[in-house]
């Protein structure tokens, strides 16, 4: 029986939630981002934090919202949030986080929330403090607001070969558009064109003080092959740690080995395995 119910978390409790946090800055990177930006009132925050732990003694969270996101969680408190969840109809459309607590959740959750589209248990979490010994692409830059008709095509090709279904299904895009035009206007977004195209891209999508993430990276399938990412890649990565976050990070799939080298030559040194569940 378990013995620490799960509740939900309210503003009061932000500085534990925080504390928390810094614990894990990388794995709780996008929890960190939103609680930061809109506090823990769910109204706010478009998504419900839960806690697990008494009030003085808070000892993981789980964010609740378009993604399910565990942080920190044990066993006991992995089998805590699956008891609540089971109840609860699915809204989320992944689970993503430390592989332990999201495989640990999925199997107790799969019965009542099943089936996946996909299960990735194992991606690599990699972290990077150093600039790029290598030289980074100088035509790497940021995008700026009257690119972004060049920017969404590649960015709908990079999520639908990534993720495996297209950001334009549900609402024709305009969503994702929002996206990428806010990536945009906060500085967030990269890339590399020749003649007008882009051949290389991508974004800081999660940015806290502890570190920036990044996530949407992609070359223009006719340019694989030529050794243009890690330049790039040091390019985004030198550009990241001098203006934006002490540390860049980013997760990768494990069968990506071109990435997975690009990563490596750029720096980066493994922090820990997360895994994603997509529905």
């Amino acid at each position: 029986m378990l013995t620490v119910p799960v509740r939900q978390l309210g503003e009061s409790e932000r500085r534990a939630v925080e504390r928390l946090l810094d614990l894990d800055p990388f794995a709780g990177a996008q929890v960190a981002e939103r609680i930061t930006a809109r506090g823990l009132a769910w109204w706010r925050a478009e998504g419900r934090v839960l806690g697990y732990g008494s009030r003085r003694n808070l000892e993981s969270i789980c964010w609740l919202g378009g993604n399910l996101t565990p942080v920190l969680a044990t066993e006991p408190a992995v089998a805590a949030y699956a008891d609540l969840l089971a109840g609860e109809e699915r809204l989320c459309s992944s689970i993503v986080g430390r592989a332990d607590a999201v495989l640990g959740l999925w199997d107790r959750l799969s019965a009542v929330w099943g089936p996946a589209r996909d299960v990735r248990p194992n991606q690599p979490l990699l972290a990077t403090e150093s600039l790029p010994a290598l030289r980074a692409d100088p035509q790497v830059r940021l995008v700026r607001a009257g690119e972004i008709d060049r920017l969404f095509p590649a960015a709908v090709a990079m999520y639908t070969e990534e993720v495996g279904v297209s950001p334009l299904a549900d609402d024709g895009g305009r969503g994702y558009r929002r996206r990428v035009t806010d990536l945009v206007r906060t500085g967030r977004a990269y890339a590399r064109f020749v003649d007008g195209q882009v051949v290389f891209k991508a974004e800081l999508a999660v940015v806290t003080r502890r570190t920036a993430q990044v996530q949407g990276v992609w070359v223009a399938p006719e340019w694989r092959g030529r050794g243009i990412a890690s330049a790039a890649m040091a390019a985004v990565v030198r550009d990241a740690l001098l203006r934006v976050a002490p540390t860049v990070s980013l997760y990768v799939n494990d069968f990506n080995l071109p990435a997975r080298r690009v990563y490596e030559r750029c720096g980066f040194r493994p922090v820990g395995t997360l895994a994603t569940v997509l529905f």
